[in-house]
């Protein structure tokens, strides 16, 4: 076994001590089926699928992408919080000194940690899969909709996994650059979560904006797993396709996280 690999798992074996990771994967799990479920009952009811229903799912292959995916922006905001205290706590409770000492490229710490919250990502993906899809699918199927009438919902659930990892390399980069874990975590939700989106949803009015906002993270994922249903403001928002949005998505996340080993290659550590 070589010492990348080794370190690897030390980095999965510090997740995996943590009461953190099985607290995470009950909300994973949870969240995936309510949004599921929630998602089911909204798009299948009698106002949503009448004529006042515009934007909503018109196949059951986009309502199965819809219903399945709902859950993905809480689990991805869970992955992103994964991704800054990963780091973050290392610096907070100066144990990454000790790692640098145990492996002293801290290159190979860093690209270590990169695969570490890849495989955590897709983890969770699949827990968040696994209660949105039991959940959707009996919804569906209650509702007299077919779960799996599209080939391209079983790559949009591959995708999904790939989507929380790569917001976990978004949280990493962000930890890193932000020295003060709390603020970290605090300011990468809120731009993930509430300025992002809306930012995407005002240049989307402006005729400059229309250009720019489908490169936007948000808007690069739900392009990604190809479940934009057009809004329910009956506002024409540009989507990129779901490979170009992978690329978008993707872009990110190594910036990030390039930005953030650079840093952390560069610094100085006591």
């Amino acid at each position: 076994m070589n010492l990348w690999t080794r370190a690897v798992r030390a980095e999965l074996r510090k997740f995996l001590t943590t009461r953190l990771w099985w607290g995470m994967a009950i909300a994973v799990l949870v969240s995936g089926a309510a949004f599921a479920l929630l998602f089911a009952f909204v798009f299948t009811s009698a106002a949503v699928e009448g004529p006042q229903g515009a934007g909503a799912p018109t196949t059951d292959g986009a309502l199965a992408k819809s219903v399945f995916t709902g859950g993905l922006q809480i689990g991805y905001l869970l992955t992103l919080s994964i991704g800054v205290l990963t780091i973050g706590s290392e610096y907070r409770h100066q144990t990454i000194t000790a790692t640098f000492l145990a492996v002293p490229r801290r290159v190979r710490v860093m690209t270590a940690k990169v695969a570490a919250l890849l495989v955590i990502g897709a983890f969770y993906g699949v827990l968040s899969l696994a209660g949105a899809v039991g959940a959707g699918s009996i919804a569906l199927s209650a509702k007299g909709h077919a779960p799996f009438a599209d080939g391209t919902i079983w790559r949009t659930l591959a995708l999904s996994l790939l989507v929380l990892g790569l917001w976990a390399l978004i949280g990493l980069g962000a930890g890193i650059l932000i020295p003060n874990q709390v603020a970290a975590l605090l300011i990468s939700v809120a731009v993930a979560w509430i300025v992002e989106p809306v930012l995407g949803l005002v240049l989307a009015l402006t005729d400059w904006g229309k250009s720019v906002s489908p490169y936007l993270p948000s808007r690069a994922t739900t392009a990604m797993l190809d479940t934009s249903t057009g809004g329910f403001d009956n506002q024409p928002v540009a989507q990129l396709s779901w490979w170009a949005g992978a690329l978008v998505l993707t872009a990110y996340a190594v910036a990030m996280a390039g930005l953030g080993t650079w840093r952390t290659v560069r610094a100085d550590v006591s």
